[in-house]
């Protein structure tokens, strides 16, 4: 066991987080997480409608009666999504914890903290760490740059990235980024985090709702196998390197190009169809992070949760022997 502010105040067993991940965050993969002991996010606008969102929450509470979460990720659509009836549908459900990604998420707080719901919001600064902790949000889950998703532009990995928020925050901080096995628990922990997230790790279990050949290709990949995307367009994204995101790199580094110019093939239905769907790797695009230089294997989620915790347990142990 490892206890930290965490765990205490979120009343989860283990200091492990599978945050929201669009079109995987489902009851399939997030009800064992939660069973495993760790924290699990349904990603809500992977559910068409609000309605949709309260069926699976209760998908999910037919497989477990352990505590999981709810990713609320607000960010520019072309047709607008209604946040608010997302919002109440979590807080209807019974939910306690939500995860608040993209945008501000002050005009949902104060629902939230009258229903007595916590909230986690994802940073990628530690300036807009602290905007989330004056706003009154729980905890920051701080992305580091070489996270799969939108790490922003400052390009500052966990290393740096955790203790600087971890010395500026009075909240508890999840480092997030880059993370994927029992040493990298280990060592967010000694940086100062109180948990780890991981997205590109728990897509590479058994569970997981996508199609074998993604977990393996994952397995199969290094540290390298990451592509910088959307840069040109002030939306930095990370993602795995295939021929879509190759040429997506390629075609925005044009004179005068805008999203238009790639935005059939960064496609997000095309790539939940053609890759997490139908295994065809290089017919759309697909997020993973840095951490796939340190995944070796597709356990169970309760194996990796387990050896994760048990191994970290094992470091610490050892490190502290060392100390004279």
């Amino acid at each position: 066991m490892i206890s930290t502010r965490f765990t205490e105040i979120f009343g989860i067993e283990h200091p492990v987080v599978c945050g929201g991940m669009t079109a995987v965050g489902t009851a399939e993969l997030i009800a064992p997480v939660a069973e495993a002991g760790a924290l699990g996010f349904l990603t809500a606008l992977t559910q068409p409608t609000p309605e949709a969102l309260v069926a699976e929450i209760g998908r999910v509470r037919e497989r477990t009666d352990k505590p999981f979460g709810v990713n609320l990720t607000i960010l520019p659509t072309i047709d607008p999504v209604p946040y608010d009836e997302y919002r109440d549908a979590i807080i209807s459900s019974g939910v306690r914890i939500v995860e608040t990604a993209g945008a501000n998420p002050a005009p949902h707080l104060p629902a939230f903290k009258e229903a007595g719901v916590k909230v986690v919001h994802k940073a990628v600064a530690v300036r807009h760490a602290l905007k989330g902790q004056a706003l009154g949000v729980d905890a920051i889950s701080i992305d580091g740059y070489e996270c799969a998703g939108h790490p922003g532009n400052d390009d500052v990995g966990g290393l740096v990235l955790i203790p600087a928020a971890v010395r500026a925050l009075d909240i508890p901080v999840i480092a997030s980024g880059g993370i994927g096995d029992a040493a990298g628990l280990a060592g967010a922990l000694a940086l100062g985090a109180d948990a780890v997230n991981m997205g590109t790790r728990f897509v590479a279990t058994i569970e997981a709702p996508v199609h074998q050949a993604v977990k393996d290709q994952i397995v199969a990949n290094d540290e390298r196998a990451t592509q910088i995307v959307f840069r040109a367009f002030g939306n930095t994204a990370r993602v795995a390197r295939n021929a879509i995101s190759e040429e997506i790199a390629r075609l925005e580094q044009r004179e005068g190009a805008t999203f238009d110019d790639v935005a059939a093939l960064a496609s997000g239905q095309r790539g939940r169809t053609n890759v997490l769907g139908e295994g065809r790797l290089d017919d759309g695009m697909w997020w993973a992070s840095q951490a796939q230089g340190v995944i070796h294997d597709v356990p169970t989620v309760g194996e990796l949760v387990d050896r994760m915790v048990t191994e970290a347990s094992e470091i610490l142990r050892g490190l502290a022997a060392r100390v004279s």
